[in-house]
């Protein structure tokens, strides 16, 4: 079995994440399976119903909740599946378990930004995100992380999963998460 590959992609809400992930993975030359917590939300796995009632505590359920999503990518990746990843890390330390996790893993680091305008529009357009979330991210996510390739989602997104494409299919240096265990001894 060959080692699984990781195309991470991180953004803020609303910055096109989706739309470059189903892109990816309908032009890779091989199998990855695009995964999200929007997946898990949409497909009924969480009790969102009782969440947005108050019925349950979504603070107390949120960190076992995202110590099980992380796991299971790495089980994903540890069975052989290829993975196209869409994810918000705006928990401090979700990016250096993240990098222990993927260790095994070829992980390719794609950050998406977006304009703050833009942000907010699309945000507003979707309705199915809490109003200044994309604000927040936007002044947040970012801040002192290294990628191994960054698009701007306002581009042309058939044209940003091209090029994400031939930097992935064309990289030579250590990834940024192979740097960061490197740097961090872990």
């Amino acid at each position: 079995m060959t080692e699984a590959k990781i195309i991470f992609v991180h953004g803020a809400s609303s910055s096109g994440k989706s739309t470059i992930a189903r892109g990816l993975q309908a032009r890779l030359p091989e199998p990855f399976w695009h995964i999200s917590i929007d997946h898990l939300r949409d497909s009924g796995v969480l009790p969102m119903a009782r969440f947005k009632s108050r019925e349950f505590a979504w603070r107390e359920a949120r960190k076992p909740f995202f110590d099980g999503f992380h796991r299971s990518l790495a089980a994903y990746a540890g069975a052989g599946n290829n993975l196209v990843l869409e994810h918000i890390l705006d928990t401090p330390g979700w990016l250096e378990e993240l990098a222990v996790l993927f260790a095994p893993f070829d992980v390719f680091f794609v950050g998406v930004h977006c304009s703050l305008p833009e942000l907010i529009r699309r945000e507003a357009a979707r309705k199915d995100r809490p109003a200044g979330s994309a604000e927040q991210d936007f002044h947040t996510i970012h801040r002192d992380m290294r990628y191994d390739f960054e698009v701007q989602s306002e581009l042309d997104a058939d044209e940003n999963v091209g090029r994400i494409i031939a930097a992935w299919q064309g990289r030579q240096a250590p990834s940024a998460f192979a740097q960061l265990r490197a740097e961090r001894g872990f």
